[in-house]
This record gives C-alpha cells, sequence and structure tokens, in this order.
C-alpha cells in the first residue's frame, strides 16, 4: 500500500463572463489545470513524484487570479498541457493500486471527481482518502482551526524548498508533513477527528450541499455579508431572493443562516469570507438542503443562542451583529 499526497491547481471562470454562464454535463466549481502528487511508502518514507499540466476544455481562457496566483501562463497551458483523458491515464497509471489519496483541505478529492464525472472517467479509485490537516490537528493542538500549509510547516520545523501554489511544490511540502505524522492511527481515528472538527465547517462538502459559488470583488466584509444576505440570497430551485434569519459565526471566518423561498421552504447558507491580494473581499458561498446535517447544526447553534436575541427581529439581529461583531478576514 502506498499514500499518493495530492494537490492541484484549478481555474475558474471570471464572473460574468461567457464560461461563466456556460450550463456544463456535471456542475464543477473549477476546471483542473495541474496536478502534482508524491508518492509516501507505507513505512512513511516520501518516494517519487509526477506533475502534468493540464490544457482546459471548458474555462480555456485562464483567470487572470489563478495566473497570478500559480504563475502559471496561458501560453504554457497551450504548449505544455494535455488533455484531460491523457492526464488521467498517466497519473492512474503512475499511482497503480492500492493507494490512499492525502491532501492538504477537502476541495481537491472532490474537484478531481467533478473533474472526472464531467469527462466520463471512473471515480471510483479516488474514493479512498483523507484531509491530512485533520491528522495533523489531531497529532499535534488538538485544535478545529484550519491551519494553512505554510503553518503547518512551521510548527514541524519544516523548510520551504519548493514554491507555493505550484501543485507539486505543495504536495511534497505536504508529504514531507505527512512522513512526520503516524498515518495509520490517523487514518484509524479519522471519523472522531473529522465530527470534533466542528461538523466539517472548515472546509468540508458536508452531505446535503446541493449548490456552491463564489464571488469576487466585494468592497469590505460588511459589503460581502450585506450580499449574501440581500441580492446574491437567491433560491437553489427558482432563482427568486430568499430571506434569512440570523447569522451564526463559525471558527475559520465562516458564518451560516437559514434562509427561506416562499415556494420551496428553508435552506442553510454557510459562507468563508477571505481577502484577495488586492485587499477586495472574496465569498465561497455553500446552499444545504435544510433536512442536513449542516442545517441541523445551525439548528443546535440557534437554541444556544441569547434567549433575548431571540425574540429581536431578524433585521435587528443582523443590525447588531454587523456593528458589534464585524467578521475578521483571514489573508490567504
Amino acid at each position: 500500500m502506498n499514500y499518493i499526497v495530492l494537490d492541484m491547481e484549478w481555474n475558474q471562470p471570471w464572473p460574468g463572463s461567457p464560461s461563466a454562464k456556460k450550463v456544463l454535463p456535471v456542475q464543477i466549481r473549477g476546471e483542473i489545470i495541474q496536478i502534482g502528487a508524491v508518492r509516501v511508502t507505507e513505512d512513511q518514507q516520501v518516494a517519487d513524484e509526477f506533475q502534468v499540466l493540464i490544457q482546459p476544455k471548458y474555462y480555456r481562457s485562464l483567470n487572470r487570479r489563478v495566473s497570478k496566483l500559480t504563475g502559471i501562463k496561458e501560453s504554457r497551458l497551450k504548449s505544455e498541457g494535455v488533455a484531460m483523458e491523457e492526464a488521467m491515464a498517466d497519473f492512474r497509471a503512475w499511482c497503480g493500486e492500492d493507494i490512499i489519496f492525502l491532501t492538504w483541505g477537502f476541495d481537491d478529492i472532490t474537484i478531481l471527481q467533478e473533474n472526472l464525472r464531467l469527462y466520463g472517467l471512473e471515480t471510483e479509485w479516488t474514493d479512498r482518502w483523507y484531509n491530512a490537516q485533520m491528522i495533523f490537528n489531531a497529532q499535534t493542538d488538538g485544535s478545529n482551526a484550519q491551519k494553512a500549509l505554510k503553518t503547518a510547516m512551521e510548527i514541524f520545523g519544516i523548510e520551504a524548498t519548493r514554491p507555493a501554489h505550484d501543485a507539486l511544490g505543495d504536495a511534497y511540502h505536504t508529504a514531507l508533513i505527512c512522513a512526520r505524522l503516524d498515518l495509520k492511527k490517523g487514518i484509524e481515528e479519522y471519523a472522531g477527528a473529522l465530527k470534533s472538527h466542528e461538523n466539517g465547517f472548515h472546509g468540508a462538502q458536508l452531505p446535503g450541499c446541493i449548490a456552491r459559488r463564489v464571488f469576487y470583488d466585494y468592497a469590505d466584509k460588511r459589503a460581502a455579508l450585506s450580499a449574501m444576505a440581500g441580492e446574491e440570497n437567491e433560491c437553489p430551485i427558482c432563482g427568486r431572493r430568499m430571506l434569512g434569519s440570523r447569522w451564526f459565526s463559525q471558527q475559520g471566518h465562516r458564518y451560516m443562516d437559514l434562509a427561506t423561498c416562499a415556494d420551496h421552504g428553508k435552506f442553510l447558507i454557510r459562507v468563508r469570507l477571505s481577502e484577495q491580494p488586492d485587499g477586495k473581499i472574496r465569498v465561497s458561498r455553500l446552499t444545504y438542503e435544510a433536512t442536513s446535517e449542516a442545517a441541523e447544526a445551525y439548528i443546535r447553534r440557534a437554541e444556544k443562542a441569547d434567549p433575548e436575541e431571540q425574540h429581536r427581529t431578524p433585521r435587528r439581529r443582523r443590525r447588531r451583529r454587523s456593528e458589534n461583531h464585524e467578521p475578521k478576514i483571514v489573508q490567504e
């Protein structure tokens, strides 16, 4: 058995662009443009590496933010990138059989699976995977806080020798961290670590998630939350504006609200605010069914709220929170 430490970079269409309006056979959050992976043996030795550039088929115009962050140019993708089908065939052959994927965060595997389904490729071989960040937290400070890869490296005294935001570079540094963890024990105790991780509110896409969108360029945090409760608070079924109830803050700069559509009922909204390189605010928004685990977590949180606050109108509650409890923004 081998561990495959995986990291990817993906492209997203610019909001409002023709690509963003495309209706794809399978909904994806981003189209993969780079895969980096490092093999860690069963006795936790860092072994060989794999990397490939992929020429996007659906989101062909490279988002300038993605290009700035990764250093990948559109011209390089055109000259060096291969088709998704070829990249996946090579990657799967390199991985071999009896493997467990490890990622730093929840997004990489789910985005990989979305892309595989979009191209009509098998996904079953990617089903065995774990978020190494959960194992790291459980075996270090026991916290539920989401940690940047750089932070984990500093805790373990690992010097960066590869570029950040490069798929292979990030995979290599993650592999060095994984080599210092008790992976076998971490996997055995993973369910408990995940459950204690605040019901997955640090990036996990919990069961019942039916929509995900990313919004950019809000002037400040108040404007971002106002938009999420206002003009962008659309029903995932009919698109009509929904009425929110109350934002509750979560660790990791996340917020959740229970919104109601007059025709289709209640939906849980989860958002995460982060600061863009230009100082403006980006919002990652997830919408869940009212019967989902995430919605149940909201209800439990609401039951613990100050009884006096429970009797305030939703509008007054939101104004009070925006004045006295403005969210902090995490620098990515």
